[in-house]
């Protein structure tokens, strides 16, 4: 009997390889559920606010709501995974989400799908944060895990593409309700895939603790921005400037909270790291550009160039394609060969170029001159420059801190394009509603809100730019 019990590691080892790959297999659907439903939501966008009756600004919500939780809680839920076991935590990140879609699937009013896509941001964190961290324990080899990593990649970009193209066929075809409850299916085959073929892992144990208060003031201070950002129209100034100093205060009271804590969600120390620090800042602006245009660029091929759902979605499905092939096929060797800065500020290029030609698109403009030059360079330029910045980040913490630098990544992604989103948003929104009541007519002032936001987001770019040029710069010899 002992020896049955010891001794088998031979007859083991065929099982534990498969089992290595089926749960690559089980991680990534649990991702491609969560990035699918953040690029779903876009084509569909215009059949929500007329059914629910959204305000312009307002509809910006139905993304934040999401993506706001979801940042806020990357680092808390990050750690809660190290000490209750990572597989508890993304099975309890699917089970969350896949019931949340439900909620969204069914809800008839506003209030009902702000607060479900908000438990969604919630299981999306839960399960997101984990991923990396479980895939790499999986992987310890660096052959094998360079190419678990670019599956897991190349899942990512089909996301996109799948969650754009997925959002217009359900739209067009069923209706947008179906948008949500498409993850049911998805999310429960999922879950049983996880239970049965993750390998448990202990945990450190609740007793290790986690900083509560901390994650939440941040999460306060970061959904609060949003906020202030999103509804400065309909407020007057005097408020929109006390929101604005509430969210410093709770940006404040968050850091003093991770400078005296024994156990903080983020160590300041960290921040001390020029690339990491740098990464990060040069990340919020280029993500804050990319959504934004994804979320404006569909807007503008369905209310100006009169494109339904469906022929939206396969309007957008060229660019997160390019994306994953570039990303597979060209961006490791690009970095080996030139470096991650070099890459890097060459897609910054290309992104800044892709907006600015974006911001001449025309009220009477055709998808093949104003739109397709504009969203391939976009897709270079994000396949070239996020590899590069991602590599340039981790490349600024010690091996200890890698998990929380990877968290720490992972919430500024999200809170750029929350802001991108907002920002962009209010600016169109006012600007064709200022032409509107001027007299101009609607799809003459639509295109020129939209022209707006692209030019404003053309100058984050060239900040982008700026900023990665100024403070990435490899220094030799110097500690960063």
């Amino acid at each position: 009997m002992t020896s049955l019990i010891e001794s088998p590691t031979h007859t083991r080892r065929p099982q534990r390889t498969y089992s290595r790959w089926a749960s690559l297999v089980v991680l990534c659907a649990g991702t491609l559920m969560t990035i699918l439903d953040g690029n779903i939501v876009t084509v569909a966008m215009p059949a929500i606010q007329s059914d629910l009756g959204f305000s312009a600004p307002g509809l910006a919500w139905v993304v934040n709501a999401y993506l706001i939780p979801f940042g806020g809680l990357l680092l808390l839920v990050g750690r809660l995974g190290d000490l209750v076991g990572r597989k508890r935590m993304f099975t309890a990140g699917l089970a969350v989400f896949t019931v949340a879609s439900v909620l969204c699937g069914v809800a008839t009013d506003r209030g009902v799908l702000i607060a479900a896509r908000a438990l969604q941001g919630v299981g999306g964190a839960m399960a997101a944060a984990v991923v990396l961290g479980m895939l790499v324990a999986l992987f310890p080899e660096p052959r094998e895990q360079a190419r678990a990593i670019a599956v897991f990649s190349a899942v990512g970009a089909a996301g996109g593409a799948l969650g754009t193209f997925l959002g217009g066929a359900l739209t067009e075809a069923l209706n947008w309700h179906w948008i949500f409850l498409i993850n049911l299916p998805i999310g429960i085959v999922a879950w049983l895939a996880a239970v049965r073929v993750l390998a448990p892992d202990q945990g450190e144990g609740l007793g290790e603790g986690a900083d509560y208060p901390g994650a939440a003031l941040v999460t306060g201070a970061l959904m609060l921005t949003v906020y202030v950002i999103v509804g400065a129209g309909d407020r007057d100034l005097t408020a929109t400037l006390l929101l604005a100093a509430l969210a410093l205060t709770l940006f404040v009271a968050f850091t003093v909270r991770q400078a005296r804590t024994a156990r903080p969600l983020l160590r300041l120390g960290l921040l001390g790291s020029r690339l990491l620090s740098g990464a990060n800042a040069v990340q919020i602006l280029m993500i804050a550009t990319m959504f934004g245009f994804q979320f404006i660029g569909a807007l503008y091929v369905q209310r100006v160039l009169g494109y339904d759902e469906l022929l939206t979605g396969t309007a957008f499905l060229p660019a997160p394609i390019a994306i994953g092939v570039l990303m597979l096929g060209l961006s490791a060797r690009t970095i080996g060969r030139f470096g991650a800065y070099r890459v890097l500020l060459a897609g910054l290029v290309l992104i800044g170029v892709g907006m600015a030609l974006l911001s001449r698109a025309p009220a009477d403009g055709s998808y093949a001159t104003d739109v397709l030059p504009p969203l391939l360079l976009l897709a270079a330029g994000f396949a070239a420059a996020m590899p590069a910045l991602t590599g340039i980040a981790m490349s600024g913490a010690s091996e200890e801190d890698a998990g929380v630098a990877s968290g720490l990544f992972n919430t500024t992604q999200v809170v750029g394009g929350s802001l991108g989103l907002a920002v962009l948003s209010v600016l169109a929104a006012s600007r064709t509603e200022g032409l509107l009541a001027d007299g101009r007519e609607l799809v003459a002032a639509t295109a020129e809100g939209y022209q707006l936001a692209f030019r404003v987001a053309t100058v984050i770019a060239a900040l982008a730019l700026a900023l990665a040029a100024a403070v990435l710069r490899p220094r030799t010899g110097a500690r960063d």
